[in-house]
């Protein structure tokens, strides 16, 4: 398996590349973005684009792919619909755009979260936002198109969050999670298990396209 990686400094993205790094059936991870994850690997090939809506001088080196694993994605506090919807829609119909041209054969797994409306009409505005995303990208010609949609994810192995306020929660959380997880485990995720399901969903075609809390942990339970 080869597999492209968006995304792969932030908390899912930095599992997803774990999880992949540590298969044996990936032959191949491409990350690509702004900046570089500081990993090394034989297995692991960096792009580093300043710019992710403008991929096309680097097309060659994005053929070739099985997976792609889309994790970007910004908190929506402080934006205003139309700037939130450059980042999460823009961007996002983008890089899918050149990948189903490039890659028709290709998964393309993106992550949203729970919560997210499909309907485009609720009044949350980072649901709606996603809603229209997911729904446009089941729309590209790719072989297949997962949404995942995660809920609290505990970081395990060293994966950590980009937000201060974030990795401070995580830390006061860690303790008490086995609680937690016991009491709710339907509504938590750890960081291995949403890298795992990413994998399995790619090997053995996921259950169904929109993949909820319990769907990606029982994924995650068959690798």
């Amino acid at each position: 398996m080869r597999v492209m990686l968006f995304g792969a400094t932030g908390m899912v993205g930095q599992a997803a590349l774990r999880e992949a790094l540590l298969a044996p059936d990936v032959e191949a991870v491409l990350t690509v973005g702004r900046s570089t994850t500081g990993q090394e690997n034989p297995r692991l090939r960096e792009l580093v684009r300043p710019d992710l809506l403008v991929l096309g001088p680097a097309e060659a080196e994005l053929r070739g792919y099985d997976a792609c694993f889309f994790c970007l994605g910004v908190s929506s506090a402080g934006m205003s619909e139309e700037a939130y919807g450059r980042v999460t829609y823009d961007l996002t119909l983008s890089v899918a755009g050149m990948l189903a041209r490039l890659n028709p054969t290709m998964a393309f797994l993106y992550v949203s979260g729970a919560g997210t409306d499909s309907t485009e009409k609720g009044r949350s505005m980072w649901a709606r936002v996603k809603g229209k995303t997911e729904n446009a990208l089941l729309r590209l010609p790719f072989r297949a198109v997962y949404l995942f949609r995660p809920g609290y994810i505990q970081p395990m192995h060293g994966v950590t969050s980009k937000t201060p306020l974030y990795r401070a929660l995580y830390s006061v959380v860690a303790p008490l999670f086995p609680l937690f997880r016991g009491l709710a485990s339907n509504q938590i995720s750890t960081s291995e298990q949403v890298g795992r399901a990413m994998l399995e969903v790619v090997r053995e075609r996921g259950p169904s396209r929109v993949l909820e809390i319990p769907e990606i942990n029982a994924l995650a339970g068959r690798s």
